[in-house]
């Protein structure tokens, strides 16, 4: 499911620019995806506790830009509930998600919508968010230039033990 990109657009531009076969593999993927989460949160919930497993397994079979639209579209559609932090709603607001409205007006996105409990949905999306931001740890230019003065600075010769002739 990794290989699928995910489709941002909605089904209306699709079908106008032939790529309906596209359009239906990414929400298909979605879907799957969703219920991967379901299954990872159902899963890995012991004891008060989500365990760090559960996002891993899902990104390793999805990637992180699938989970994060399939999050985002969950998370947009769950801003009023109040046990979803503020954080994870306002990341939620940064992916770019189209509103995708069928013919009777009702957003085809509300089909990945994660149907977990909210607090576990939170938990799950810090997880997630804290682990990207693990794996693409931006170094600061600072640093660079830090390593980068290390690296070129001259090193003294070492000293030898023994008795100079």
């Amino acid at each position: 499911m990794k290989q699928i990109p995910v489709y941002k657009f909605p089904g209306s531009y699709a079908q106008e620019h032939g790529e309906l076969p596209e359009y239906r593999a990414s929400n298909k993927a979605n879907a799957a995806c969703k219920e991967a989460i379901e299954s990872a949160i159902r899963e890995n919930y012991r004891d008060n506790h989500l365990s760090s497993d559960a996002a891993k397994q899902v990104v390793e079979q999805f990637g992180y830009d699938r989970v994060f639209h399939v999050l985002a579209v969950t998370v947009r559609q769950k801003d009023w509930d109040g046990r979803i932090s503020q954080d994870n709603k306002q990341w939620a607001q940064t992916v770019p998600v189209h509103k995708n409205p069928d013919t009777w007006g009702t957003d085809r996105n509300c089909q990945f919508i994660v149907n977990s409990h909210p607090g576990l949905i939170d938990l799950f999306t810090s997880q997630v968010r804290r682990d990207y931001a693990l794996e693409h740890k931006k170094i600061s230019v600072r640093d660079k230039l830090q390593q980068a003065h290390k690296a070129a600075a001259p090193r003294a010769p070492a000293k030898s033990k023994g008795q100079e002739r």
